[in-house]
């Protein structure tokens, strides 16, 4: 299937997630230009067949027909040089002259967006491949940060718990040996122990 300016004009592009892209209003601004240069190319193509048919069925097209379509014709025959003029001087030999420069021109204008296009596509893959790869090195140092947090966290965990122990071994020595202390304390002196008062 040939691709038509209104191709190009209908065209939709799917977004992409979480990667940068071109600006959308750019692109779009771009294509516009593309099809205004195409439509002017089909245009003079048309143009030129039709005159190509006028010179082969023996009739010259009146100047008063086309007068705004002759316009771009001339630009295109002034940018590119101009075939060798035909020795015989036979309008369908000139004709087919116009249509060859006129095919060329598209065809130059046609591959020349063909190259922009491929080259914004390769710019475009090859941003998106950096930015992944830079996303995925981030990735990679936030996990080891976090890895090296955790086990840090860990660390001074097991070190409150063996703390908690030591604290509670100490606690429960000290408050017995302060029991004890009591007991022998007031047993020789002859006073009654708190447990026969009944307290």
């Amino acid at each position: 299937m040939a691709l038509t300016p209104d191709d190009v004009v209908t065209k939709q592009f799917q977004h992409v997630r979480f990667k940068e892209g071109f600006d959308p209003d750019e692109v779009d601004d771009f294509l516009d230009e593309i099809v205004v240069e195409w439509r002017k190319a089909l245009a003079e193509n048309e143009e030129l067949k039709a005159k190509l048919a006028a010179y082969e069925s023996g009739e010259q097209p009146a100047a008063a027909e086309q007068p705004a379509a002759e316009a771009p014709a001339e630009t295109v025959v002034s940018e590119v040089p101009a075939p060798a003029p035909a020795t015989s001087g036979d309008p369908a030999s000139t004709s087919a002259g116009i249509i060859e420069l006129a095919q060329r021109l598209h065809d130059e204008h046609v591959a020349e967006g063909k190259a922009q296009r491929d080259q914004l596509i390769s710019e475009a893959q090859s941003r998106a491949a950096a930015i992944v790869a830079e996303a995925e090195a981030k990735g990679r140092d936030e996990i080891a940060r976090l890895e090296k947090e955790r086990v840090v966290l860990e660390g001074r965990i097991s070190e409150l718990n063996a703390f908690e122990r030591d604290y509670r071994a100490q606690l429960r020595s000290y408050i017995e040996g302060k029991l004890r202390d009591l007991d022998t304390t007031a047993t020789p002196s002859g006073s009654t122990p708190v447990s026969a008062i009944g307290l």
